[in-house]
């Protein structure tokens, strides 16, 4: 018998873990102990039987069964997935070791080193070689695929496991021996992922047996995993805690088996999402074809209507087929043209719908396309536009003769209402009793009329023409009209010969009085400007004058001063005004003017003029009392602008320092964001023991306030200013602690070490380059600033930013990532943002191989599905859908009903057609 067994098992990545069966897997004592040879081809035989299975064989006799290699080559295609080559058909021993030989190359072709394992013992039917290559098998491809936080395979299965219970009482995994003894470490694992088969709070830890029997029975129900103990459980978990080939292997087993029903559940979720899309859209074309069909039906109905020419024979029909038309244009056309529009939306929106979710693009039934439509609709308002014109001329043709008729008549009487009265006018000799400014009136009203005599020149034209075509379409009362005509044309001729001899007499009579109008002109030209004067000067004596300095009350005086100098100059002017006036006087009564002369240029008087000159006199020395008393006024106020001035030129600054300790606070990237925290803390307590200085600052504002003093030229501070920037200084240190706390939150959800966020922030700093400079006020220098960075990049510093991060963008890929971190499309990047695009471009999105993956999960790996599987795995509406629309399997070895999801998946996203 061989006293040892031993496995190396070598890989790729340049390490390699060495499994001694002797001291590790399989104990010495056991390698003798035929009850453990049993239990180990029992458990082995299981797990091959498990994989074979689904290529529709399995074994008896696991020595026996694999001696001509041919079960051992199939057992290794199901689990690796791929083609072995053709194994030799004969029955002699030279056959068997050939097929052994080429699985053998085929797991040392995986990285795995056989030591001590050749064909011949395996065809000798060699137990413990026999155990040993499958145990090197199960190691391969298994356990070897399990791997948690870069652990070798063993390791990983364990940590999982340990992971897996940590939450459960009684269970504390440390091994695959003792750890698993009373069955609590199965029961544990099973309930962690599949809580609805077994109570773990019933399970007692004093009752291995009850324990292990619950977890194997269940395991083989509902997780699909075979039995690899006895019915007689006691004597073969007597062994367990010996074999650790036996524990991983089933571990592996209920490993597989909790991977599947997570894959199971996220697949079903995919499946129900994008059916659950495509009934959507599905709906969307049936209700489009619908509308397409009643707007395409209404429009060939309606088309041969306003084709039709036939004209009718009276004008009362005419009318009606007019009606008709306009009650199609107000009632039956408008929500046609609505229901057009919809259709045409409702179109686009499918076909944005289908692109978003990455299905075909729709076609509608022939004849039903948009563009069929619009020709449709554009064959329709061509025959309508027809339709209106061909109407309009019938009804045209049949009133021209009314028209012209009534036209003579309409515009014959308009212009003998216009020239009733006209002839009297122009005989009135109103212009003897006028003055110069009424006789000027009279001549523009005059040369008024002439302009519209002119213009009815074309009136008189126009009633000829009509009457000369009545005349040639021979109407039938044109005797009548002939009359008519003729008497317009004479009384046109008498007013002409009217308005000249008025215009003649008019002239003469404007001369007679333009000597006495040059002079009014000239006393209204020199009254004017003094009076104005006058009113200025007595205006600026009276203004209640309002000042803040002792500079603008010495203006003032300065000023008034310069006003008493030219008392003399406007005093000579008074004087000559009243020369003018008497100097009409004299002409009126040397020439015997009758006439109410009154001076039409001007409404200033003399008797006016001398009583503003009495008391522009009087208020001179008021004034010059009112401007002392301001003087001394002003002297009070500018003591508090100095004590004001004294306390804002220490506390403007104070705010500034702190704005700046708070920029450099919040950019500094050498600490840990709660160092950061912590000096923005400390700056805030500072900021709050300050507020008393305010305070006081208010206090003194008051005082200058209630003394009306609004400058201060000792300070550029106001207390606006002050307070502004107070309140900026409590919302900055406010809004930067809360951007600290959001990056520490940030960092904590997204799993980002505090070097990453450094990193993530320095890349960001260094392509923020535009810095804002917040300016609170600017009267006449800056009082208060800050800079800082804007927070923000825009979107060639993004690009640079990416670049230099090592991503490699083209325009199609750089415009996807702006759409996540831009959506808006502002053209700014937050630093927010950029986190959030750095921690989540591992996104996935749905395609049609990843829901063929779906389906495959819940098909167990089969090429097809059954029924049962979909109604069993999917809600009752998306089961039913697929089971609807997806066609037969035609593969081989499918049982009846088998549906192929291949195909059905690959026509979701337009990839084929069912």
């Amino acid at each position: 018998m061989m006293t040892q067994v031993e496995t190396t098992v070598r890989y790729d990545n340049g390490y390699e873990d060495e499994y001694m069966m002797q001291e590790d897997e399989w104990d010495r004592d056991m390698l003798l102990d035929p009850a453990w040879e049993q239990q180990q081809r029992k458990t082995f035989t299981a797990w091959c039987n498990s994989h074979l299975r689904k290529a529709g064989v399995q074994i008896e006799n696991i020595e026996e069964d694999f001696r001509n290699g041919l079960k051992l080559m199939l057992l290794l295609e199901v689990i690796s997935g791929e083609r072995l080559p053709k194994p030799d058909r004969g029955k002699m021993r030279f056959h068997k070791i050939a097929n052994v030989n080429k699985a053998l190359d085929f797991i040392t072709s995986k990285g795995v080193k056989l030591v001590s394992i050749g064909a011949e013992e395996i065809v000798d039917g060699n137990v413990k070689m026999t155990l040993g290559m499958i145990w090197t098998i199960i190691l391969r491809f298994a356990i070897q695929d399990i791997s948690v936080e870069e652990t070798s395979a063993k390791e990983g299965l364990l940590l999982w496991c340990q992971r897996k219970t940590a939450p459960y009482r009684n269970v504390n995994v440390q091994n695959f021996h003792v750890s698993w003894k009373d069955g609590l470490a199965f029961c544990a694992l099973i309930h962690r992922h599949r809580p609805d088969l077994l109570d773990y709070s019933k399970l007692n830890k004093d009752d291995p047996m009850g324990n292990l029997n619950l977890a194997f029975d269940i395991a083989e129900k509902h997780l699909d995993i075979p039995k690899m103990l006895d019915d007689n459980v006691n004597s073969d978990i007597a062994r367990i805690n010996g074999s650790m080939a036996h524990c991983v292997t089933l571990l592996m087993q209920l490993h597989y088996s909790c991977a599947l029903c997570s894959q199971a559940e996220t697949a079903a979720n995919r499946i129900c999402k994008v059916l659950g899309v495509n009934q959507e859209n599905e709906k969307l074309m049936e209700e489009y074809e619908r509308l397409a069909s009643e707007l395409l039906e209404w429009i060939r109905r309606t088309t041969p209507w306003l084709e039709n020419r036939t004209p009718e024979k009276t004008m009362a029909e005419m009318q009606r087929k007019l009606e008709d038309f306009r009650d199609y244009r107000r009632q039956h056309k408008p929500p046609k043209v609505q229901e057009k529009c919809q259709l045409e939306i409702n179109f686009n929106t499918l076909q944005t719908k289908l692109r978003i979710s990455n299905r075909p693009a729709f076609m509608p039934s022939e004849g039903k396309m948009v563009s069929d439509i619009t020709s449709a609709w554009q064959g329709l308002e061509q025959a309508e536009k027809g339709y209106e014109e061909w109407l309009l001329t019938e009804i045209r043709r049949l009133e021209r003769l009314d028209h012209l008729a009534e036209k003579f008549r309409q515009k014959a009487t308009n212009h003998e209402n216009w020239a009733s009265g006209k002839e009297l006018i122009l005989s009135q000799k109103d212009y003897e009793t006028a003055t110069l400014i009424e006789i000027r009136a009279l001549l523009r009203k005059h040369e008024a009329f002439e302009s519209d005599l002119a213009a009815h020149q074309d009136r008189v034209e126009q009633i000829a023409a009509i009457a000369q075509e009545l005349n040639e379409l021979d109407y039938h009362d044109v005797a009548a009209v002939n009359l008519r005509c003729q008497s317009i044309c004479d009384l046109w001729d008498k007013l002409g010969t009217l308005t000249q001899k008025r215009r003649e007499a008019l002239e003469r009579t404007e001369k007679l009085l333009e000597t006495i109008d040059q002079l009014f002109l000239e006393f209204a030209k020199r009254s004017a400007p003094f009076n104005n004067w006058m009113e200025g000067a007595m205006e600026d004596l009276q203004d209640m004058f309002i000042v803040h300095t002792i500079e603008e009350v010495q203006s003032l005086i300065a000023a008034h001063e310069q006003f008493k100098a030219t008392l003399p100059e406007a005093d000579a002017e008074r004087q000559a005004i009243l020369g003018i006036h008497n100097e009409v006087q004299k002409i009126s009564q040397s020439y015997g003017i009758k006439a109410n002369i009154i001076n039409p240029y001007s409404t200033i008087t003399t008797e006016e003029l001398l009583n503003k000159w009495d008391k522009v006199k009087k208020l001179v020395p008021q004034r010059d009392g009112a401007l002392q008393e301001e003087m001394a006024r002003q002297h009070a106020h500018e003591r508090l602008r100095r004590q004001f001035a004294a306390q804002t030129n220490l506390i403007g600054p104070w705010i500034q320092a702190r704005m700046e300790e708070i920029g450099r606070c919040s950019l500094e990237i050498g600490g840990t964001l709660e160092d950061q925290m912590t000096q923005l803390k400390q700056c805030e307590h500072v900021i709050v023991a300050y507020k008393p200085n305010i305070d006081k600052l208010e206090g003194d504002h008051q005082l200058i306030q209630e003394s009306l003093v609004f400058d201060n030229k000792h300070t550029n501070y106001t207390m606006e200013h002050i307070r502004v920037g107070w309140e900026l200084l409590l919302t900055t240190i406010a809004r930067t602690i809360n951007e600290i706390e959001t990056q520490i939150l940030t960092r904590d959800a997204k799993g980002i070490s505090q070097q990453q966020m450094n990193e993530f922030r320095s890349s960001f700093n260094h392509f923020d380059r535009f810095e804002n400079t917040a300016t609170l006020v600017l009267v006449p220098i800056i009082l208060l600033s800050y800079s800082k960075k804007n927070g923000a990049m825009d979107t060639d510093d993004f690009r640079a930013c990416l670049i230099s991060m090592g991503y490699d963008l083209g325009e199609v890929e750089f415009a996807r990532i702006m759409i996540l971190v831009d959506p808006n499309a502002t053209g700014i990047v937050s630093f927010q943002s950029f986190i959030d695009f750095m921690t989540r471009e591992t996104a996935d999105t749905d395609t049609a191989e990843q829901v063929v993956a779906s389906f495959r999960i819940l098909a167990a790996d089969k090429p097809y599905i059954l029924v049962e599987e979909l109604r069993r795995e999917l809600p009752p509406e998306q089961a039913e859908y697929c089971i609807m629309r997806m066609p037969p399997y035609t593969g081989h070895g499918a049982p009846p009903g088998a549906l192929d999801y291949t195909a059905f998946s690959t026509a979701l996203y337009g990839e084929s057609d069912l």
